[in-house]
């Protein structure tokens, strides 16, 4: 396969601050509240009714629906948030799920079922799974099948493969470590703009990713996409340092990152760990986590954990395609196969069927 052009590939810039409620600074942030809720227990009561209802259906998890899993009272809230996601702040916080009295599956089919009330749940890896499950598998990165979440290492800030909206269940914590940290896209442009425009112009150009082994048939194991993108007068980023470093370690065929390329993603995440910029976001047993894909930047610290397996740190994750996402532009379908609202994003291989594993204790 020939090389692409990089230059069609080029996105135009706004050329300007964009501020909006995507701008917000972390350290504003910290001394607001507005951005968790607190489950009532009414909500919770409609949770664990769905939970029991769904149950004693006999129905696997993947064939839960909004219709199916009602939730009359935060059903309409969580509508609600989907807007300050999509095109708010980014993100929200929920708090107080009771995952220490429910079982893996009952905590899968809860979590699922929230996440159908958001958007179609999609497939994370090339095993199909629908829920994944975030913890230590004792696996080496040196492995290209082997993807960050499944290890002990700090993640440095980045956003997910393929999803509008990514999620995060924390079902326990590590012994020490695997604090979470966001950061806003928009406040990172504005900022980098701020500081040095010229570099700011770099982070619109393409750069490399590797696809780590999940690779789409017919396609090259690596693409070029640009990190800062505007487009229908909507900014998005996409950003990996981890599959940018892969690619130019595992593919000498690959152009080399430039100084001035070096230069931008430094000042990126130079601006990222600021402070006043990003967000430390405690994260408890029973809070759920959801971000704005292309408009919210997480992180983690390293963990270390427990040495009794009931009591390593364990999170569960989804991803959301929305029927009302962002408008993405064209060089996103290399990623998501395609940028239809509603119809983008996911993994998957031929011949195997979506499902949910939850064997993870």
């Amino acid at each position: 396969m020939a090389m692409v052009d990089l230059a069609e590939l080029v996105p135009p810039m706004p050329g300007r601050i964009l501020g909006g409620p995507g701008a917000w600074r972390g350290a504003e942030m910290a001394r607001r509240g507005d951005w968790v809720h607190h489950l009532a227990p009414r909500e919770v009561g409609e949770i664990a009714a769905a939970v029991a209802a769904h149950g004693a259906s006999g129905r696997s998890a993947q064939e839960i629906t909004a219709a199916t899993f009602p939730l009359p009272t935060l059903g309409p809230r969580l509508k609600a948030f989907s807007a300050e996601i999509l095109r708010g702040r980014g993100f929200v916080l929920l708090r107080g799920l009771p995952v220490e009295r429910w079982s893996v599956p009952e905590t899968a089919t809860a979590y699922y079922g929230l996440g159908t009330h958001l958007g179609r749940v999609l497939s994370q890896n090339v095993r199909g799974h629908l829920l994944d499950h975030v913890r230590d598998t004792g696996q080496s990165l040196a492995d290209p099948n082997v993807r960050a979440y499944q290890t002990a290492l700090r993640m440095d800030y980045h956003t997910d493969m393929a999803c509008d909206v990514v999620g995060l269940l924390c079902r326990r914590t590590a012994r020490e470590g695997g604090e979470s940290f966001i950061c806003g896209a928009t406040t990172l442009h504005d900022e980098v703009w701020r500081r040095d425009p010229d570099l700011c112009a770099e982070l619109f150009r393409p750069f490399w990713f590797d696809r780590r082994a999940e690779i789409p048939p017919g396609k090259q194991p690596y693409f070029p996409i640009p990190l800062f993108n505007w487009y229908q007068g909507t900014f998005s980023l996409v950003y990996s340092p981890l599959y940018i470093a892969s690619a130019q370690a595992r593919f000498p065929e690959l152009p080399r990152l430039t100084p001035r390329q070096r230069a931008a993603l430094d000042l990126l995440e130079t601006v990222a760990h600021d402070p006043a910029i990003y967000l430390a976001m405690e994260f408890r047993p029973g809070d759920v986590q959801l971000l704005n894909n292309f408009t919210v930047l997480h992180a983690r610290t390293a963990f270390a954990d427990w040495p009794e397996p009931a009591r390593r740190r364990h999170l569960l994750r989804l991803w959301l395609c929305v029927p009302d996402g962002l408008p993405i532009p064209p060089c996103f379908a290399e990623r998501y196969g395609t940028v239809t609202s509603g119809d983008r994003g996911g993994i998957s291989r031929p011949g195997v069927a979506p499902n949910i594993p939850l064997a993870a204790d």
